[in-house]
């Protein structure tokens, strides 16, 4: 994959070094100069380093993300990655944008923006790279007794999808795997137990009941309805 990353500091040069190694090609845009240079040391020569404003679309075009498949923006101003992420997503067209979200309050923000979102500042980085590989997925509780796993997994939206119609939970139950259940479903403010007539939306938080080893296929099946 093609990953652009906006924010050359610690998550975003963990974050590049992480993604080189799993065999992607990788940009960093970074805007103080000091970083890009201590960049070229701590990251493979192969990574390309635009130094520059990460919501200015043309160095965004420089970095390569009008063919990028995901755009990521880890700096620490909520702002600056909302503005990078909009105009990843509306002028360059970029399919999938993940941001890093400092203060939690702004993360429903972002995913009403039809953008991923991460706020936890403790695990940031481990969140962004299995968002970045997996499709916003993460485990959020593994029960001690057995290998049961309650997942949550944030359904991709983007400016195209975050509007399709919505799709029913009794139509897609044969969709997932043996041995998973949706759970609940948090769609903007809310938050409800999942029935045969709760309907998902691009965007939407699900959480899932499985065995372990289940969440990619879960991720997987969710993902191929829009």
């Amino acid at each position: 994959m093609r990953i652009v990353i906006n924010g050359g500091g610690k998550v975003g040069e963990y974050l590049a070094n992480t993604m080189y190694a799993n065999g992607h090609q990788i940009a960093i845009i970074e805007i103080d100069k000091m970083k890009i240079a201590r960049l070229a040391q701590r990251v493979p020569e192969q990574v390309l380093l635009i130094c520059g404003d990460g919501c200015n679309s043309e160095f965004q075009k420089d970095a390569g993300a009008a063919h990028a498949d995901i755009f990521v923006t880890t700096t620490g101003a909520d702002d600056v990655n909302l503005v990078s992420c909009e105009i990843a997503s509306l002028v360059l067209k970029v399919p999938r944008v993940i941001a890093r979200v400092s203060n939690p309050k702004n993360e429903r923000i972002f995913r009403r923006m039809g953008i991923e979102a991460v706020s936890s500042t403790m695990v940031i980085s481990r969140l962004i790279e299995i968002e970045a590989i997996e499709g916003a997925l993460h485990a959020v509780l593994s029960l001690t007794q057995g290998d049961l796993v309650v997942t949550e997994i944030s359904l991709p939206a983007n400016m195209t999808t975050k509007t399709s119609s919505g799709k029913l939970v009794a139509d897609i139950a044969q969709l997932l795997p043996a041995n998973s259940l949706l759970v609940a479903v948090s769609s903007g403010d809310n938050l409800s137990i999942v029935k045969g007539s709760t309907v998902l939306y691009p965007g939407d938080l699900v959480i899932v009941a499985s065995k372990q080893g289940q969440e990619g296929k879960i991720r997987a099946a969710l993902q191929q309805l829009w």
